[in-house]
């Protein structure tokens, strides 16, 4: 893996006592890197690691610290990923709606390879900002090419036909079993398709309108995409 810059944040308090890592955050944010670091350090906030678009990696806490980036978030059996997780920056100027440069997602992909394997991470919980928080967070956004990452053991994707082996069909159950708080099911919805069906996600050209209207009020997953829906519902209930 490459070299990693530490530039230290005083942002950040113990993990709960007992409570191990078990989760990767995914996040972007459309400053570089250095401008990323200096907002964090204004705003009071902080990330593990910020990865600029050139692919250099940055270090702004020490991994066993607890960092200020996910705020209230669930994703499956956890609560405050803060408590639980590592939280990756990574610059991205149209806030994930245009393609991340490839140095940038090599040095993400090495990053996250690493940490699940040092801390036994479970790909069903390496994750974005979305998927933990969908009523607040759209990032890294629908153009973050989760695929590739999981084609490296990097999270998880589905096999379409793997959705004839779920008999289910009621989509609020089916994002439950993959690991959505689905009390607000229209942004558990959004969430999911910014993250696997990302054809049916508008790009917004105000990216302050983008991180302030998260998701349409009453959007429901398109029948058409039930099967994508089941095949991961199913991939992700392989590891309960």
């Amino acid at each position: 893996m490459q070299k990693i810059t530490y530039i230290p944040l005083p942002y950040w308090n113990e993990r709960p006592k007992k409570t191990r890592i078990k989760s990767i955050v995914l996040h972007c944010s459309t400053h570089e890197a250095v401008s990323m670091i200096k907002l964090l350090k204004n705003l009071h906030l902080s990330a593990h690691f910020v990865i600029g678009t050139d692919g250099r990696i940055f270090q702004l806490v020490p991994e066993e610290k607890r960092a200020f980036h996910a705020g209230t978030s669930r994703w499956r059996n956890m609560e405050n990923l803060n408590h639980h997780s590592i939280g990756i920056e990574l610059s991205a100027p149209k806030m994930g709606q245009t393609m991340y440069p490839e140095a940038q997602i090599k040095a993400a992909i090495g990053l996250c390879r690493d940490l699940m394997r040092r801390y036994d991470i479970p790909a069903v919980n390496v994750v974005a900002h979305s998927d933990v928080a969908p009523t607040r967070k759209p990032d890294p956004g629908l153009m973050f090419p989760w695929k590739k990452f999981a084609d490296k053991g990097v999270g998880l994707w589905y096999e379409i036909a793997d959705a004839n082996k779920i008999n289910e069909n009621d989509k609020t159950v089916l994002l439950q079993k993959i690991g959505y708080d689905t009390r607000n099911l229209a942004a558990a919805s959004y969430a999911f398709c910014r993250h696997f069906l990302p054809q049916f996600v508008a790009t917004e050209d105000d990216i302050c309108k983008l991180i302030t209207h998260i998701y349409p009020p009453d959007f429901n997953i398109p029948d058409e995409g039930l099967p994508v829906l089941k095949a991961c519902a199913y991939a992700f209930t392989k590891f309960d």
